[in-house]
């Protein structure tokens, strides 16, 4: 490549990043979330991770399909996220999510960290809930609904691992609202780094936190909460306040019986749990 090629190209870059402090990247907000966002009706983020590696294909379709339907049968309009040949997208059409579905594993989980790196390779990516959380909160969604949320691992003390889950919290001014902390993690340090970025924890309809696929953790909630009103006073005075921090709600599972506990599963095969949670979870 000449010196003349090279300048050329450094110059370009230059000029893009130059532009980019004030202009919004590419984002494509579908029409009919930006319709309800002007006209200001409820709106609901979901992820794509769940699609792409949550279950198989077709499956991953019809779910992905009658989740955004339970959404719109609550009145509200969906807006499943993920990023498509690099570019990030805030409501997709069913041939969108079909894509993503039959692409499977092949999209690239993406979290926060990974975004600019799917943007630059013009990749397909699948959405964790901090990548979810960023993308929808520059569209001007304040709701986002997922199932289990990341946390700090089993032996995090010593490894940091930590979920990108829980720092977007701290730092996102959204209401994501969950089944609860994936059963795998540790919950208890969990719900304590929750504390400590800020982060409102609030169980509904229970006194514990549920853990995804069982309402029982072990774990009081910080908060209870009882109405969905409830939920939304907490989101508009978390925003009155400015206060730059989200809201985690638990919802537990009713699919499961509440004779199914937590601590079931890491009796007596701890270690195992510890080394499946990294590799499934690495966000």
């Amino acid at each position: 490549m000449s010196n003349t090629d090279w300048k050329g190209r450094v110059s370009k870059l230059y000029d893009q990043l130059a532009g980019s402090a004030s202009e919004n990247p590419a984002l494509v907000v579908s029409k009919d979330v930006q319709t309800a966002l002007q006209q200001k009706q409820p709106v609901v983020a979901l992820e794509s991770t769940i699609i792409s590696h949550g279950m198989p294909y077709p499956q991953n379709f019809r779910t992905a399909l009658e989740v955004e339907e339970v959404v719109r049968s609550n009145g509200a309009v969906p807006a499943t996220v993920a990023v498509l040949a690099g570019v990030p997208h805030v409501g997709l059409t069913e041939d969108q999510l079909h894509d993503i579905a039959k692409k499977g594993l092949k999209v690239k989980k993406t979290s926060r960290r990974d975004l600019a790196y799917v943007m630059a390779r013009k990749l397909d990516g699948s959405t964790t809930v901090s990548a979810t959380m960023v993308l929808a909160a520059r569209a001007g969604i304040a709701v986002f609904v997922t199932g289990g949320v990341g946390g700090v691992h089993r032996g995090g003390e010593n490894s940091m691992d930590i979920s990108a889950d829980l720092i977007e919290l701290g730092k996102t001014p959204m209401a994501v609202v969950c089944a609860g902390i994936k059963s795998v993690l540790d919950i208890p340090r969990t719900l304590e780094f929750l504390e400590t970025q800020g982060v409102t924890v609030a169980s509904f309809g229970a006194d514990e936190f549920p853990a995804f696929f069982t309402p029982h953790s072990g774990c009081q909630a910080p908060c209870r909460i009882d109405q969905p009103d409830e939920a939304a006073q907490m989101l508009h005075h978390c925003r009155s306040l400015d206060l730059q921090s989200g809201i985690l709600i638990g919802m537990a599972s009713t699919y499961l019986s509440s004779t199914y506990r937590f601590s079931m599963l890491f009796q007596p095969t701890e270690l195992c749990f510890m080394q499946l949670a990294h590799d499934l979870l690495p966000f």
